[in-house]
Parts: C-alpha cells; sequence; structure tokens
C-alpha cells in the first residue's frame, strides 16, 4: 500500500486559484467551475503520489530542485513535499512569465530573517 500524504494549500495559491475561477467566471461561470474542479483534481492526486509531477524547469535551470508542477493546462500546479505533507504552493497561467513569477514568489529575499 502507497504512504498517504496530506496536501496543503498555501494562501497565495488559494488566492491564485480563487482569480483564476473569478476571472473565467466573467466569461463562463461554467466553465469556472470546471476549472476549479479540474484543478483541485489534480492537487489531491498528490495524496497518494507526490512525485509525481516533473520539476520545475525554470528553476531546475537555477538549481533549484525541490519543487515540482502539475499541469491543467494551461495552468501550472507549483507544490514541494516535505515530510508526509504536500504543499501548494501556487498556481500559474503558462502563458504569463512564469520564471520570473516563481523566482519572486519561492526564492527568500535578501535580508529575510524566517519569521
Amino acid at each position: 500500500m502507497s504512504e498517504k500524504y496530506e496536501v496543503l494549500w498555501a494562501a497565495k495559491a488559494e488566492d491564485d486559484l480563487a482569480n483564476i475561477v473569478d476571472y473565467v467566471a466573467n466569461d463562463s461561470p461554467s466553465n469556472a467551475l470546471k476549472i476549479l474542479q479540474k484543478i483541485k483534481e489534480a492537487a489531491a492526486q498528490l495524496y497518494h503520489s507526490p512525485e509525481r509531477g516533473r520539476i520545475v524547469p525554470e528553476l531546475q535551470d537555477q538549481g533549484i530542485l525541490q519543487y515540482r508542477e502539475l499541469i491543467v493546462p494551461p495552468w501550472r500546479i507549483i507544490y514541494r513535499t516535505a515530510g508526509k505533507n504536500v504543499f501548494v504552493l501556487s498556481v500559474l497561467d503558462s502563458r504569463r512569465n512564469v520564471e520570473d513569477i516563481l523566482l519572486g514568489r519561492l526564492i527568500k529575499p535578501r535580508g529575510y530573517n524566517g519569521y
């Protein structure tokens, strides 16, 4: 039997998802609901297999290997695993400059005290 992980959503990832759903709902509430379900279902699959996603290529190029992603076109679900937890960190539109967004969100800025 496979190990079970807890999938936890960061506040920023929840905000990302809410913004996506709100944006799509302006044109099509039914599509917004479908997108919400697809993204939530994909993330829920991490409960059993968090290693299924690929390492984020833009971060891998920088030598950063702890972040993975699942693709739900055109969105990318960015997450990392720590112990028995899977932390969903961002849900991004792959048509944007994902590298800049990720580096800004996931890399600790200089002077970060780690509250």
